[in-house]
C-alpha cells in the first residue's frame, strides 16, 4: 500500500523519471517521437518547486509511481498529473486529484488537458467535470495535419 507526499526540492532525482515519461506521452499527442530528456524534466521540476507550485507524489516501496504538480494563484489548476504505465487505472490518479480537489476547496478545480488525451479526459468526466473553459487558438503550422473541425458556439476550427 502507497502514500502521497508532499514533494520539495529533495525530491527532483525521484521525480525526473516520470516527469520524462510524461514529457514523452505529451510529445506523442502531437505525433512526435521524442526520447526521454532528464535534465529539460530537471530543470522543469526546479522551475515549478522555485515557483512554490504544490507537488504530490504517490509512493510505494521508496518508489515514485505518480505524481501531480498544481498552479495556485487565486485558482488551482492541475498543471501536470501522470501515473506510471504499469500502475494506471489503479486508483493512484484518483487520490491524487482528490488531493488537487482539496487545495482547490471551496472553489472548481481546472485543468490544462491536451486535446488528444483521450484517457485524462474520460478521467476529468468521470470526476465530473465537464464545463469547458478555455480554447488555446493558434495559427496552422508548415506540417500540420488536421484531425478534423471542432464546433464551439457557432465557430468551427480545425483540429
Amino acid at each position: 500500500m502507497g502514500k502521497i507526499t508532499k514533494c520539495g526540492s529533495n525530491d527532483v532525482d525521484k521525480l525526473t523519471p516520470l516527469l520524462a515519461k510524461f514529457r514523452v506521452e505529451l510529445q506523442a499527442f502531437n505525433g512526435i517521437c521524442a526520447p526521454e530528456d532528464y535534465e529539460s524534466a530537471k530543470g522543469e521540476l526546479l522551475e515549478f518547486f522555485k515557483a512554490d507550485f504544490p507537488i504530490y507524489a504517490y509512493e510505494e516501496d521508496g518508489r515514485y509511481l505518480g505524481y501531480i504538480v498544481c498552479k495556485a494563484d487565486g485558482a488551482v489548476w492541475v498543471e501536470q498529473l501522470y501515473v506510471s504505465s504499469e500502475r494506471q487505472g489503479s486508483g493512484i490518479a484518483g487520490e491524487l486529484f482528490g488531493i488537487a480537489e482539496s487545495l482547490a476547496a471551496p472553489d472548481t478545480l481546472f485543468n490544462w488537458v491536451h486535446p488528444n488525451n483521450d484517457a485524462m479526459i474520460g478521467f476529468l468526466a468521470k470526476m465530473g467535470y465537464n464545463v469547458l473553459n478555455l480554447i488555446e487558438i493558434r495559427k496552422k503550422c508548415e506540417g500540420d495535419i488536421s484531425r478534423g473541425k471542432i464546433v464551439v458556439g457557432s465557430n468551427e476550427f480545425d483540429y
